[in-house]
């Protein structure tokens, strides 16, 4: 572990994706052997205060109050950004320029302008050996992963269906204080790309199939909200008092469409895709579940250490069996406990940095891409085209 060459990690924003980040900069070298070792070398928030308390906290070494400087710094090898979508490009494009490595959080930006113009920011970086990557964690789940090898090993045929769920609930009290992410001008859209995202790149990174169109529904279930009050977690607690100000909701509450993959060789799948906030109950299910000729597979993150998988060469009656993702030959596990013992959230962001630096040092582009993280942004575009003409069918 000290051995290898470092990797110093600048980051941008230290809130709830940032302390995830984080601990998985922190985590990864210790259980996995990496070609670099990483650094948290400094971390960027605008409130010097505030962001001296995260590094302290999360282990930084140093803070800077204006990320440009983080980039400017001679120190720094690449730069992670946790920051609300609207800033994504403008961070990005300026430190791959600079010739550092760049970790984005999903979804990679606000429109497909701003994604396209990241993309080429990448792709021309990436002839220089500068590599960029999109954080969409859930792939580095070993159950989803297993899932995909077994699509891969063509255990369930040929794909005909698709269900993809991403069902919250921390938004479901009508007086739950504004946030950052109901402000389109920051987030860019509500649950379609904070959650809906995640269930895109999920279900066309495991079936291997791409979404070429879309028809679909938004909805804005509560259009104002207090924008004082106490956070909890992601929601909280509005100031209810008589005069206290409200702010309009600027983005979607939930989102549903059905969609048409390109099936690639073959045939393409029909999806069905819903994402909400509003799910009373479900605090973070995101659930794929997968229909083939040759048999069907489930995943759902509430229970993340399990994958569902129905093999119809089976005896009929014999139902989906239940497989335990905690065995040394699946994606990841060997790394960690003994058999049971299992997994947690923060550990699908360990395994995004042990993927990310393992690229970085054997100079290969990481996955998924800008360019990967730029179709989601298209699927997200035509999501929301259709919505606003009558759901009717919008091409990717």
């Amino acid at each position: 572990m000290t051995s290898a060459q470092p990797l110093r990690v600048g980051m941008v924003g230290y809130a709830f994706m940032g302390a995830a980040h984080s601990h998985a900069w922190r985590t990864a070298p210790r259980f996995f052997d990496l070609p670099l070792q990483p650094q948290l070398t400094a971390v960027a928030g605008r409130n010097a205060e505030a962001a001296r308390a995260a590094a302290d906290k999360l282990g930084w070494d140093s803070v800077e109050t204006d990320w440009r400087r983080l980039i400017e710094r001679d120190d720094i090898d690449l730069i992670d950004i946790c920051t609300p979508g609207d800033t994504h490009a403008e961070i990005a494009i300026a430190a791959l320029e600079a010739g550092k490595h760049v970790l984005c959080e999903k979804p990679l930006a606000n429109s497909v302008e701003e994604a396209e113009r990241m993309t080429l920011a990448a792709e021309t970086a990436a002839k220089q050996g500068v590599m960029s990557m999109c954080g969409f964690s859930y792939r580095r789940t070993p159950a989803l992963a297993l899932a995909k090898r077994f699509v891969e090993q063509g255990r369930l045929g040929e794909i005909r269906h698709v269900r993809a769920q991403y069902l919250q609930d921390w938004l479901s009290d009508a007086n739950a204080p504004m946030t950052w992410r109901l402000d389109k001008s920051k987030s860019g859209s509500g649950s379609l790309g904070d959650i809906g995202a995640h269930s895109i790149d999920a279900a066309q990174w495991v079936t291997g199939q791409s979404i070429s169109g879309v028809s679909a529904l938004l909805e804005t279930f509560v259009p104002e909200r207090p924008l004082a009050g106490d956070l909890v977690g992601l929601g909280g607690h509005g100031d209810l008092s008589g005069d206290a100000p409200r702010g309009k909701v600027t983005v979607d509450d939930a989102a549903i469409f059905s969609a048409k993959f390109d099936g690639g060789a073959g045939a393409g799948a029909i999806g069905v895709f819903e994402a909400t906030r509003y799910a009373l109950g479900r605090k973070n299910a995101m659930r794929l579940e997968l229909n083939g000729t040759k048999g069907s597979l489930a995943f759902d993150f509430e229970d993340m250490n399990v994958l569902s998988f129905y093999d119809a060469a089976e005896s009929p009656d014999a139902g989906f069996r239940k497989i335990f993702v905690t065995e040394p030959e699946h994606p990841y596990v060997g790394n960690w406990w003994p058999t049971g013992h299992g997994l947690g959230y923060e550990h699908g962001f360990t395994h995004q940095v042990v993927d990310l630096v393992t690229a970085i040092g054997e100079g290969r582009q990481p996955e998924p891409s800008f360019a990967d993280a730029l179709q989601v942004q298209r699927v997200l575009a035509a999501v929301e085209a259709s919505a606003a003409n009558s759901s009717q069918w919008q091409k990717v």
